[in-house]
C-alpha cells in the first residue's frame, strides 16, 4: 500500500468552466442550474465563489438564488462540456502513472510514494496548463484523511492531514464534518449525548451498535478516528442505481396525472438500464411536495427482474406508500441493482 492518499478537488468546478468559456465573466457572481433561467423552477448545480459569498450553493431553488444574488448570471447546465473538460483532467492525472480512482467529474484519489507536497504542487500546475482550472490538493495517509483535508485547503491550496494532527483539526467540530455523515444521522447522534468529532470517537462502539445498527455503530467511531483501510482503486465505477426525475413548472395537482408521471419516469429508467444487463432488486420514487419538502419510498421486488413492467409496478406500489395528497413540483423514480 502506497504511504500516502492525494484527494484532488476542482475549484467550483462548473462555474470555473463556464467562466474559462465567458472570460468577462470572472469575478462575478455565477449561477449554474437548470436551463439557466432564475423564474422557472430548477435548481443551482454550482455557484461560483463570489455568488455564494451570498448563500448561493448547490441544491437551492433557482428563484431563491436569485433573490440572494439578484447580479447573479445565470447559466444553463451543459453536462457534455462538463464530461468533456473532466476527461481531459482525469487524463493529466494519469500521466504520473499513478493508480488514479475517480469519485466523480470534479475529484479523484491517487496513491503515493515519496514526497507528497511535491507531487501535490507538480498536481496544480500540470492540471493548470492542461486546462486553466485550479484544483486543490489534500494528503492524508488514508482515503478519509485526504478527502477531508482538501476542505482546509480551498481554494487552490494543499493541506496535510494525518492521525497525529487529527484531533487537533477536527476533535471540536461537530460530527457531521466527518465525510459520510449526514444532517440525520449527526440528529441521532446528538441525541446520544454525541456532538463533536472527538465525542464520537470515544464514544463506546456497542452502545452505538445497538442503536444505530452493528454495522453503521462501530463505522462511525472508527471513521472518527480517522481510520480508513479502504485502498485507491483504479477498477471502473459500476453505477449501484440509475435514476429519472423531472421538476414541473407547474405543480401536479391531480395524483391521477402524478401516478401517470411515475409511470412515465419507470419506464424511461428501464430503458436506461436495459443495456446493463444486471437486475433491478429495489425501486424508489422521490416526491417534492410545493414548496419544498421531499419524501421517499421504496418497493423491493419480490425477485430481482429487467422487464419494464415489473419496474413500473414496483414504481406504482411506492407510490401508493405516499398518503399526503398535495400539491407535487418534482418526481423521481430510482431503479438499484440487485448486484
Amino acid at each position: 500500500m502506497a504511504r500516502w492518499v492525494l484527494h484532488v478537488d476542482l475549484d467550483q468546478f462548473i462555474a470555473a468552466v463556464e467562466v474559462l468559456r465567458h472570460p468577462e465573466l470572472r469575478g462575478r457572481p455565477v449561477v449554474v442550474g437548470g436551463d439557466g433561467d432564475p423564474t422557472k423552477r430548477g435548481v443551482v448545480s454550482t455557484g461560483s465563489y463570489e455568488a455564494r459569498a451570498y448563500g448561493v450553493h448547490s441544491g437551492l431553488p433557482l428563484r431563491t438564488a436569485a433573490r440572494r444574488c439578484p447580479d447573479a448570471v445565470f447559466l444553463p447546465v451543459d453536462s457534455d462540456l462538463y464530461e468533456d473538460v473532466s476527461e481531459r483532467v482525469m487524463a493529466t492525472l494519469r500521466e504520473f502513472g499513478l493508480v488514479v480512482e475517480v469519485l466523480g467529474w470534479d475529484e479523484a484519489f491517487l496513491a503515493v510514494d515519496g514526497d507528497p507536497e511535491a507531487l501535490a504542487r507538480r498536481i496544480r500546475d500540470r492540471v493548470r496548463a492542461a486546462t486553466g482550472l485550479e484544483c486543490t490538493v489534500g494528503i492524508g495517509e488514508n482515503k478519509l484523511q485526504a478527502k477531508l483535508a482538501t476542505g482546509f485547503g480551498k481554494p487552490a491550496g494543499i493541506f496535510r492531514l494525518t492521525g497525529e494532527t487529527w484531533f487537533e483539526v477536527l476533535g471540536d467540530r461537530p460530527a457531521d464534518a466527518l465525510w459520510g455523515i449526514g444532517a440525520k444521522t449527526a440528529k441521532r447522534l446528538r441525541g446520544l449525548g454525541i456532538g463533536t468529532v472527538g465525542e464520537l470517537a470515544a464514544a463506546d462502539p456497542d452502545v452505538l451498535a445497538a442503536e444505530l445498527g452493528p454495522t453503521t455503530g462501530p463505522w462511525l467511531v472508527l471513521l472518527a478516528q480517522g481510520r480508513d483501510h479502504s485502498p485507491v482503486s483504479d477498477a471502473p465505477h459500476v453505477p449501484r442505481s440509475r435514476g429519472r426525475e423531472t421538476t414541473y413548472q407547474h405543480d401536479l395537482d391531480d395524483w391521477q396525472d402524478v401516478r401517470r408521471e411515475v409511470a412515465r419516469l419507470a419506464r424511461r429508467v428501464a430503458h436506461d438500464v436495459a443495456d446493463d444487463g444486471r437486475d433491478i432488486g429495489r425501486v424508489i420514487v422521490k416526491v417534492r411536495y410545493a414548496p419544498f419538502i421531499t419524501r421517499t419510498h421504496g418497493r423491493t421486488l419480490e425477485a430481482p427482474a429487467t422487464a419494464a413492467d415489473r419496474i413500473e409496478e414496483a414504481a406504482l406500489a411506492a407510490l401508493d406508500r405516499f398518503t399526503e395528497r398535495r400539491p407535487v413540483r418534482l418526481l423521481g423514480v430510482r431503479a438499484e441493482f440487485a448486484r
